[in-house]
């Protein structure tokens, strides 16, 4: 199985209603005294998303105050996990995820906006599908920018065209965990993030087992904002990080598998199909 949208394949046509969410949703957000885009955040999930939402996980990877709930309270359930020492983000959305009995999971990025409405119902819908991995959304900057959340394998080679020479991407082979949707048994079967990536190619990492597994990623013709940015280039401590997580990732057995599968992966805009 390989990558595909709604908007272009056999099982869904271009116009489509959104029916009741097939089953409840769990949230894991990780802040790192992002207290201000997480109470935001939180106020559009209980405004817009309460229909399929269950529970949020909130993890304060450092102390900041608990968010404070609308006048009349959340409609779903709110835990929040406090780190004594902070932890990486693999580490933190497993140990929030871990026995989540929701059929559905999500991780989410407190620097999320839900600008364009509720993306949750259809994504647990794409979830829900047969096949699907993972289900995400198209993710636009604050400007209304596409940004470029679906990426191509990071092999060296395609690193420096990207980098050096500003080739955009031409497959679909991960796409970032700013928000993603997965049926929570897929999620308990790969197990959830390797723990041994910190910071950077968790992402990579779980998207490539996903594949070779045989799922496939699912894009929901839904929105959402994405104000990220990536710290990698700003800060040494952080640049170091990435490094030693791609050698990790160029060392894997899923990388391996994706170097000899997923050359035939979608074109962006286009449909496919991939395997074991």
């Amino acid at each position: 199985m390989g990558v595909w949208g709604w908007d272009n394949t056999h099982l869904m046509s271009n116009s489509f209603e959104i029916s009741p969410p097939r089953g409840p949703l769990v949230v894991s957000v990780v802040s790192h005294g992002h207290g201000v885009l997480v109470q935001a955040l939180l106020l559009d999930l209980a405004r817009l998303s309460a229909a399929t939402v269950r529970r949020v996980v909130l993890t304060q990877n450092i102390h900041e105050p608990d968010p404070i709930p609308p006048a009349h309270g959340w409609p779903f359930t709110l835990q929040v996990l406090k780190n004594q020492s902070p932890a990486g983000f693999g580490s933190n959305h497993n140990r929030a995820l871990a026995g989540a009995t929701e059929p559905f999971v999500c991780v989410l990025n407190p620097d999320v906006e839900l600008a364009y409405g509720d993306p949750f119902a259809a994504l647990v819908q794409g979830a829900a599908l047969a096949g699907t991995g993972c289900a995400y959304p198209i993710q636009r900057d604050a400007s209304g920018c596409v940004q470029d959340s679906e990426r191509e394998l990071p092999t060296p080679a395609a690193l420096w065209q990207r980098r050096a020479l500003g080739r955009s991407e031409v497959r679909v082979d991960w796409v970032n965990a700013a928000c993603w949707v997965l049926p929570q048994s897929v999620w308990q079967t790969l197990g959830g993030f390797d723990e041994a990536y910190f910071m950077y190619c968790e992402d990579v990492d779980l998207c490539l087992r996903l594949r070779w597994a045989g799922w496939s990623l699912v894009r929901v013709p839904v929105q959402v904002v994405h104000a990220g940015q990536r710290a990698s280039s700003r800060r040494w401590s952080h640049l170091r990080w990435h490094v030693r997580s791609l050698l990790r990732l160029w060392r894997s057995p899923a990388y391996r598998w994706a170097r000899q599968h997923l050359p035939q992966a979608m074109d962006l805009g286009a449909s496919t199909g991939g395997g074991k």
